[in-house]
């Protein structure tokens, strides 16, 4: 099982450097979000401050870019550091397409299955010259009179696509290189929710065995001598998504109903979101995070394996000072280095 990790930086160059401070403690990917940067400009950023480890986006947003811009900056990422892109793709939620960046949402499963067949097209044909005609209901490619006059580094980058829903999960297994969790993912949940549907996708696919995909569980990740304290530090990212009615579903699963209802009903009074962590007990942090001491969470890591392939590790932010993350960073760095032999 791979420990891959998700860096954090108030500025680029923090952002930088925690990246090549994971990848000498051994990460074998760095991953960046789309949210307050753009993944694929802080993708250039780590593509050039690191050396070994691959690069990953988790996620960039699928339809706010064209397929034809996302395959070229996934072309140009890629050059930039030598081969080790891999693009993950998300659809995001439909208020976010629509009002924030006035994206249609229409059929999202079907719009990203065509958006993925574009971009492979594009970076297959982008260099001879000929038409890049395809058709289709959501994203139909017309493309002439274009030829690349640069070298490509790979025709093949790994494309990995976020899932929660299970139709979208079938759709990762069954087009994708990988498939990339939630935030919160726990074993149990991977197991009994998701495995089935992944098996279900891959069957749709002829020939494709479960060794082709590469399954990355994403893991909100605090590490302390004292494990309340790591707890704590998670409590307001639970909170977080704790506040929306829609992970409802996913808190029963884990008999967490009770407290979930709580939360809403906290965020439903006026609080904001990012502050409900004094809302969320300890239980419910444990049930869904790696947080604790650090021989708590490597168990915790090892109820992973045999589920799943990658886990991507990542610190809290959620409600915290930036010196509160900084210090979990350093702690996740320190244990993914203890976890691989290598240099924190």
């Amino acid at each position: 099982m791979r420990i891959t990790y998700g860096p954090w930086g108030e500025t680029l160059e923090e952002l930088a450097d925690a990246a090549r401070a994971a990848e000498r403690a051994g990460a074998e990917i760095v991953w960046v979000p789309e949210m307050h940067r753009s993944a694929i400009g802080s993708a250039a950023a780590l593509a050039q401050a690191t050396r070994t480890a691959g690069i990953g986006t988790a996620i960039a947003l699928a339809f706010t870019r064209s397929p034809m811009v996302t395959a070229l900056e996934a072309l140009d990422i890629d050059e930039l550091c030598g081969g080790r892109f891999v693009l993950g793709l998300g659809t995001g939620v439909q208020r976010l397409n629509e009002d924030w960046h006035n994206v249609p949402w229409g059929k999202p499963v079907g719009r990203l299955r065509e958006t993925v067949r574009d971009i492979r097209h594009f970076w297959a044909n982008c260099t001879t010259g000929e038409p890049m005609l395809l058709d289709g209901e959501h994203a139909p490619m017309r493309i002439r009179g274009y030829r690349r006059p640069f070298p490509v580094t790979r025709t093949d980058i790994p494309i990995y696509l976020a899932a929660v829903g299970p139709a979208m999960t079938r759709l990762a297994a069954e087009i994708g290189d990988g498939w990339i969790s939630h935030e919160l993912c726990s074993p149990a949940y991977l197991a009994e929710r998701i495995l089935p549907e992944v098996e279900a996708g891959l069957a749709k696919a002829p020939g494709k065995e479960r060794g082709d995909l590469d399954l990355v569980v994403s893991a909100c990740c605090s590490v302390d001598a004292d494990a309340s304290v790591a707890r704590r530090r998670v409590a307001g990212l639970v909170g977080f998504y704790a506040s929306v009615r829609s992970y409802a579903d996913f808190f029963a699963f884990h008999g967490l109903a009770e407290e979930q209802a709580a939360v809403v009903e906290t965020f439903r009074s006026g609080r904001g979101a990012d502050h409900l962590a004094d809302v969320v007990p300890d239980r419910m942090a444990d049930a869904v995070t790696l947080s604790g001491s650090p021989d708590d969470v490597r168990a915790r890591l090892a109820a992973y394996e045999g589920l799943a392939d990658t886990v991507k590790l990542t610190p809290p932010t959620h409600g915290l000072p930036g010196a509160e993350t900084r210090a979990a960073q350093k702690s996740i760095i320190q244990l993914i280095a203890d976890i691989t032999g290598g240099r924190a």
